[in-house]
Parts: C-alpha cells; sequence; structure tokens
C-alpha cells in the first residue's frame, strides 16, 4: 500500500459538505483514509476577488500508482461539480496531491511533490497538522520546518461552523 497526501479545498456552494462528500468518495475510490486535518478558512490564494476557502488535508492508503490516483482524483472532482473554467477561479472542488510516498514525478500530466507546497500556508497548516515530521522529499526538510520557513502571509484559520 501507498501513503498518499492531499490538500482539499472548496470555496462555492455548501463547502463543507463538498468536503464531506469528497472525503467519501476517496475513501471509497480511493484508498482507506488515515488520518485528517481539522477544516481551515483561507482568502483565496492567486486570484482573491472570490470567496474564502475550506481547506483540508488527509492521508490515504492506496494501492493505486499516482498517474491512477489522480484519475480517480479528477473523477471525484468532476462528480462534485468541479468545472475549470479558469485559472486560480473559484470551485466546487479542488482536489490536489501534495506527496505520494517519496515519490519524484515530473510529467505533463502530474508533479510530485505539489510544486508549491512549501510556498503556501493552506497546505502546509493543515498537513502539519496530520504529518508534522515528515520529509519533503526534494528539500529534505520536514513539514514543520517548512511551514516555519514559508513567508507566505496568507491567514489560515481553523474553521468554525456558525
Amino acid at each position: 500500500m501507498n501513503s498518499i497526501y492531499l490538500l482539499l479545498g472548496s470555496n462555492q456552494g455548501n463547502r463543507t459538505m463538498t468536503l464531506d462528500k469528497a472525503r467519501n468518495l476517496l475513501g471509497e475510490q480511493l484508498g482507506a483514509i488515515t488520518c485528517i486535518s481539522p477544516l481551515y478558512e483561507t482568502a483565496a490564494w492567486g486570484n482573491t476577488q472570490q470567496p474564502n476557502f475550506i481547506n483540508q488535508a488527509l492521508q490515504l492508503s492506496t494501492k493505486h500508482n499516482p498517474i491512477e490516483a489522480l484519475r480517480i482524483i479528477n473523477q471525484i472532482e468532476n462528480q462534485l461539480g468541479r468545472q475549470r473554467t479558469e485559472h486560480w477561479g473559484q470551485r466546487t472542488l479542488d482536489i490536489d496531491i501534495l506527496l505520494f510516498e517519496d515519490k519524484i514525478i515530473h510529467s505533463s500530466r502530474l508533479v510530485i511533490p505539489h510544486p508549491e507546497l512549501q510556498n503556501r500556508r493552506f497546505a502546509l497548516v493543515p498537513l502539519c497538522d496530520i504529518a508534522p515530521e515528515l520529509a519533503h522529499p526534494i528539500f529534505a526538510k520536514s513539514i514543520k520546518s517548512l511551514l516555519a520557513d514559508c513567508s507566505d502571509q496568507l491567514g489560515v484559520f481553523l474553521y468554525h461552523k456558525g
């Protein structure tokens, strides 16, 4: 079995319900969820003229290889209403592969580790909750160290419903 780390995000529609559905589908189709971070709310990154995101990191145990995992993830995004119309635009669901074991992949379809992981607090904070000592395969630093060194000033706040 392979360990895969994902970041889920939503800033359109019922964000928490979409993330709940995504977790259920990922558990059914990709593999057993072994760790889940709390939900965090962040301002949009890149195109800031849109609603805030709810983000969450997951660790799963999967029998699939990275390309198969990407195919399943894209199907789940589409099933839950993802429409790719604008780069960094609003989305019902975004699922990024952050890390897959200690693999380094750079192809036209997939880059692992996520190429911007070390620069994005909204990904590092929830990932640090579930895997603080996990080593980044390129930088050979723990997620906790990457977060401490991250220059991104975007606020990342625990999400409280209500």
